[in-house]
Order: structure tokens, then sequence, then C-alpha cells
């Protein structure tokens, strides 16, 4: 089949085009998907090759293949095609079953960004004529804008995180892995990573109820996407020593990769990409924190009143 859109190293894909190919995929995968899920479908169903999955913009904090796919999500969302979920869970609207063409997706777009252009607009008048303190966020043309969706264009406190992480020695980085594993419920955990042990970084013990099983681990510290290749590689050094393998990455997978490591037949993998390593590192505490912060809104009609 012929692409619905391209996905370079530099320009601005087609983003009608992304949003009906995402409408193609939930409807393939029964109407709702996680969003890891869908971005997979997507790449699989336009066969986007793995280099191509890993193009990253210009910031390196994200591919660029899921940083237009979350934007199309975002338009879809806001053209009442597509609802998610507190859970990340996407699904098709009544309406978004019917944006079965090109043409269609490209009114639903044209429709969207009108509005947010009105909005924008909106927001500038008003920033004029407040003193708020909080800061008014104004969408641009996605193509010109360097933000994800629905957020500011400052980094987010993962992608600070994830900068820091990739900064790491390796080393350094491979005792992170350990401690997380610790805290994860791990035992015995051993760092190899200097011993040349085909790739291997590490080995520990998870006991589940009564059972117990032997996990190596290997960690990488990358920006853009580990390939089906580095996956193979994991589970040839890994092959007749371990029940299961992990592998660690402040990357991404491709879909390649994230197939590979659940292939019929083979030692299953478990992946953790970056974000969800950020996840980790949040809920166990480990160099990460949250505080409650107050905000202080100034209603300057309040005072005009008086």
């Amino acid at each position: 089949m012929s692409r619905t859109f391209e996905i370079g190293e530099s320009g601005f894909p087609d983003l009608a085009g992304m949003m009906l190919i995402t409408i193609q995929a939930l409807k393939e995968m029964g109407g709702s998907a996680a969003i890891s899920e869908l971005d997979e479908k997507v790449a699989e169903l336009e066969g986007c090759s793995e280099e191509e999955q890993s193009y990253m913009m210009s910031d390196g904090n994200s591919p660029r293949l899921n940083y237009y796919l979350a934007w199309s999500r975002t338009y879809l969302k806001k053209g009442g095609a597509l609802e998610n979920s507190t859970k990340g869970v996407w699904s098709l609207t009544s309406a978004g079953s019917n944006v079965t063409s090109y043409q269609k997706s490209k009114h639903l777009y044209d429709l969207v960004l009108a509005d947010e252009r009105e909005k924008a607009r909106e927001k500038r008048q008003a920033k004029n004529k407040s003193l708020a303190l909080e800061k008014v966020v104004v969408p641009q043309d996605v193509s010109e804008s360097k933000n994800t969706p629905d957020r500011p264009s400052e980094l987010t406190w993962d992608e600070v995180l994830l900068s820091v992480l990739r900064k790491m020695d390796p080393s350094a980085f491979e005792r992170l892995a350990q401690r997380l594993l610790r805290e994860a419920g791990f035992t015995k955990v051993e760092v190899r990573g200097k011993s040349g042990d085909g790739g291997i970084d590490g080995v520990g013990v998870l006991r589940v109820n009564l059972v117990s099983f032997q996990v190596y681990f290997q960690c990488k510290r990358y920006k853009g996407g580990v390939a089906a290749g580095e996956i193979r590689d994991f589970r040839g050094a890994m092959q007749g020593r371990a029940d299961k393998g992990l592998f660690i990455t402040t990357g991404h997978y491709t879909a390649q990769a994230r197939d590979e490591a659940t292939r019929d037949g083979a030692t299953a993998l478990d992946l953790i990409d970056g974000p969800r390593l950020c996840e980790l590192l949040k809920e166990n505490g480990l160099g990460v924190s949250t505080k409650m912060v107050e905000q202080v809104h100034i209603d300057t009609s309040w005072f005009e009143g008086i």
C-alpha cells in the first residue's frame, strides 16, 4: 500500500495523513489501544523502517514519529474523533469512525487548527489585560512549535531527568539500574558490565510467590531507538543461562524491536524505555521527589469592584 505520510529527519510530515492512519490503526485494533500499541500499529501499517522510527526531534528528547503521532491524537481528540481515559487508553468515537478518507481527515484538521488559532488570539488579548501570574500557553502551528501536545514549551521533568541519565558514566548508569532492581524486589543483583559478558550488564533474582527467576539485564544510555538486532544480540548472549531478560534504555524501542522481544518460540524479554524508566525512578524515590506547588492568581476585576 502507498504511504499515508512520510517521516524524515527534518520537515513537517502530513499531519492530516497521520490522523487518518491513526484512525485506521484503531479500527484494526478493535477501536481502542494504549499509546505504545497504537504507535506500533501505525508504524506497522505504514511500513516505517527502524531508521525512520529512530529519527529524533531537534531537541533530542523524542522520536519524530511518536512526536507527530501525539499531535495527531491531540487534534483528533479536539475534533471529537478520539477520547482517552485516565489510564492512557485511546478510543474511537462515533464521529471518528466516520473519518474514512484523507479529505475528511484534512477537513477535521483544518477546523481544529482554525479553532486553535482563534483561541490563541483570544488568549493574547486576555494576557494584555491581565496581571495573572499563571503563564499563558499560546498554541502555534505545529510545524513551527517546539511544544509537545497540551503542554508548554519548557522541558518536562522526565525530559530533564532523561538528559541527566544520558550524561551519566556507563558504570554509574549500571549501578542505578542495580539500585532500581533492588527497590523493585530483586535480590542478588550483580553488575557485570565490565566483564565483557556478551553485552550482559548484570543479573538478579526475582521471587514471585514460591518461584524464583534469574533475570539478566542490559542497560543502554540512548537518545534514539533500540533496534531489533540489539534485542536479538542480547537474547543470544543470555541463551540457556537465564529464565528472563530485561533491557533498560533511556531511549525508545522500534516496533520491530518490540516484536522481536516477544517473538514466539524465543525467550521473552521485558523492555523498559526512557519514559517508563523515569516513572520507575519517581515511584521509588530514586533521585526524584514531588512537591505540591502553590499557584497564585490575581483577579484584577475584583480590585476594580472595591
